[in-house]
């Protein structure tokens, strides 16, 4: 059937893993549509092979200051030769999706340059760019599940399916699972899921909140040879917390599927050439291992899990309600079961009984997402705390319409660490490039936990001898004073010495809220002087309304002290934008 196929070729650019899950959702349906070829990383793919292509579809996301994901950067290196002939992809046809965050100014910046090189070289756009959206009420899936469907419907126009072959058949599972009696003992040192993580010992795991404030933000220091600079991120690889996984353990143990133990040894092996297994399933593993380090837990399921449910289960009733959830009008319904409440997968296959006990198990691993590595801004400067890296934690804990609060996966992993514990962790090059002239004023807006690139920056520059109140302007937010002014004493000594200029902005202290752009617009005389002397501004912190209003502070800023128009005071912010001086880190 093989030759019988069209060959459809799928490249990722990724940073935290969604663009590589949508490229590997599309790859999957591809085969349902008869389709056949490799999904990859771009840099794992030969660029040079483009020119004989005819069919690929791109998915990417944009990182950082509107940057390429680490993954495509060779890639788009090579697109961007200027000896490349204009028509040198003239038989390549191709679709572009990309996943982006529309609160930052450079919204899925690299997609549309991705989308706009390829044309420039000849190749034909099957269909319209996706852009989809991580603000939008219902995600990326809101951009991304029409996209894709509109992709097939363009494909199978354009390229029939052969006579013969069925519209559509339900995909085999990605992986083939195999099972021995032969049990592993479960090992505490499988941690290590790449070559460039390390294991840091915990040294501090200290909450900095008060006791009684409802939100717990924790400072953690690791014991650490990692080489790093201010403005650098810690990726950290968690865990589940012991009673997800034993939940999980006990939902196969009542179904006594495949009768299953929780040291039961797991072998993993390719299905198929176009979907090698990762390097973290290499080697045999139990299924405890899977339970507890590989597999997501906390994770609210996609619309697959349901198209899985609904082909194993033997509850008529559970097959109508998944049909339901997967069909184009469900998309409003499984948002409300699924995304709003932050449904888990676990708490699905609960609800599922009749599905749960007859998933093969080679299908949970399409049903689970794998632990993603999760990114916090480093908070200690490599020679102020040499031989130590520091990150500060909030520990996410909410309550929806479910019964039970739910629980940020590696934030509550995090919290429950002891010292001496040990963390699988690496470095990586973060979105903030500070100023390497230390003469130049530099403000620093830093709301809640973005206060931690700052902190790495300004302990670094007080080692250095170059911080002084000139120079450094921290504008720090928070709700109380005296519940979560995170490590005031700090900044108040460096105040106090002449270190740093500090302003702060607490929400809750007074009737009316005050939140850092009021601080920003209220001090507006002595921000302009700042923007007079050609300051650096730098922004982080967590994304919704935060970072629009600080720039429409700065702007009403250059209005009112400066006596700027409004459309001449924006384009003086965007200016610094373009010129790296405007620098943005937020996240959801």
């Amino acid at each position: 059937m093989e030759n019988r196929m069209r060959k459809l070729t799928i490249l990722f650019g990724s940073q935290t893993g969604s663009a590589q899950e949508v490229a590997e959702r599309i790859w999957r349906e591809s085969r349902c549509n008869h389709f056949h070829g490799p999904v990859k990383a771009m840099d794992d793919y030969s660029v040079t092979e483009l020119i004989f292509e005819n069919l690929v579809i791109f998915v990417c996301s944009t990182t950082g200051q509107g940057d390429q994901p680490d993954n495509m950067k060779k890639f788009w290196k090579f697109l961007l030769r200027k000896n490349l002939p204009m028509d040198s992809l003239k038989n390549l046809r191709f679709a572009v999706l990309g996943l982006g965050d529309s609160s930052y100014v450079k919204f899925n910046h690299v997609a549309k340059k991705l989308h706009r090189r390829l044309e420039g070289l000849g190749a034909q756009a099957l269909c319209s760019i996706g852009l989809a959206d991580d603000q939008h009420d219902l995600g990326a899936d809101a951009v991304v599940d029409p996209w894709v469907q509109n992709l097939w419907q363009v494909l199978n126009t354009v390229f029939p399916t052969p006579a013969g072959l069925n519209d559509f058949e339900f995909p085999s599972s990605r992986w083939h699972v195999e099972t021995s009696d032969v049990f592993l003992s479960n090992s505490a040192d499988w941690l290590q899921w790449r070559d460039n993580t390390s294991l840091c010992q915990v040294l501090v795991n200290q909450r900095i909140t008060h006791n009684q404030h409802f939100q717990d933000v924790r400072i953690i220091k690791l014991k650490s040879s990692l080489s790093y600079s201010p403005g650098d991120v810690l990726l950290v690889r968690p865990q589940n917390l012991p009673e997800s996984a034993e939940q999980l353990l006990q939902i196969l143990k009542n179904h006594n599927l495949h009768r299953l133990k929780p040291d039961t040894k797991l072998t993993i092996l390719p299905r198929d050439d176009d979907m090698p297994v990762p390097p973290a399933l290499s080697l045999p593993i139990t299924l405890h291992q899977c339970a507890q380090q590989y597999w997501d837990l906390n994770a609210v399921p996609k619309r697959y899990t349901f198209q899985i449910m609904c082909n194993f289960t033997t509850s008529e009733l559970e097959k109508e309600k998944c049909q339901e959830l997967i069909s184009a009008e469900g998309q409003e319904d499984l948002f409300k079961y699924c995304n709003r409440p932050r449904r888990t997968i676990l708490e699905v296959l609960n609800d599922f009984p009749h599905a749960s006990a007859n998933i093969p198990l080679s299908y949970y691993f399409d049903m689970f997402q794998p632990i993603r590595q999760r990114a916090f801004s480093i908070a200690s400067s490599p020679k102020a705390h040499a031989g130590e890296v520091h990150i500060l934690l909030a520990v996410v804990q909410y309550k929806t319409t479910l019964f039970k609060p739910r629980l940020g996966l590696c934030s509550n992993w995090l919290a429950s660490c002891s010292m001496n514990d040990h963390l699988a962790v690496a470095v990586k090059k973060g979105s903030f490039t500070f100023p390497l002239d230390k003469t130049v004023p530099v403000i620093m807006v830093g709301p809640g936990t973005g206060v931690a690139p700052f902190r790495s920056f300004v302990h670094e520059r007080v080692w250095s001898g170059s911080a002084d109140s000139d120079t450094l302007l921290l504008i720090f937010g928070n709700r109380n004073h005296k519940a979560d002014f995170h490590m005031a004493d700090e900044w108040k000594t460096l105040e106090h010495t002449g270190k740093l200029t500090l302003l702060t902005a607490f929400s809750r202290d007074q009737p009316h809220k005050i939140y850092v752009q009021h601080i920003i617009e209220k001090e507006s005389s002595l921000i302009y002087k700042w923007l007079e002397r050609g300051c650096w501004i730098y922004v982080a912190g967590n994304a919704n309304n935060m970072p629009s209003s600080v720039r429409s502070a700065f702007i009403t800023v250059l209005q009112e002290a400066g006596g700027l128009g409004s459309q001449q005071a924006d384009n003086f912010i965007s200016s610094l934008e373009s010129n790296g001086l405007y620098q943005t880190e937020t996240w959801s």
